[in-house]
């Protein structure tokens, strides 16, 4: 079976990520057009821990540009995360760039206390 371009370079960039990182949970960013979302995942039992995205209702109604929609839903993932006392992820960027929304993201996650 060949993988296509996309594929090989979202599998390139995880194995990578958890060779480097033991023990700690995988917080998974994905990124359309419009809007933004991530997760934070227990990759040993397979379940999604929190997850946030501007796909909700109390951030859909604000008519935010893009970069301030990653602000938002950065907020709002770390404040989930502390009260699950989740300090220490690997962010996983998948396909996407450590540029403009993404790199806002990781920023903003920094900032609420997160450490990657």
């Amino acid at each position: 079976m060949r993988l296509s371009t996309i594929e090989r370079k979202r599998f390139r960039v995880r194995k990578k990520l958890k060779s480097v990182s033991k023990g700690r949970y995988r917080l998974s960013v994905s990124r359309s057009s419009k809007n933004i979302s991530a997760q934070i995942i227990d990759d040993v039992k397979n379940i999604t821990l929190v997850s946030a995205s501007s796909i909700d209702k109390n951030i859909k109604g604000q008519k935010k540009n893009k970069s301030e929609l990653s602000t938002i839903v950065a907020e709002m993932l770390a404040k989930k995360a502390n009260e699950k006392n989740i300090k220490k992820i690997y962010f996983d960027r998948g396909i996407y760039k450590y540029h403009g929304r993404v790199k806002i993201f990781a920023d903003t996650l920094r900032k609420n206390g997160m450490e990657f």
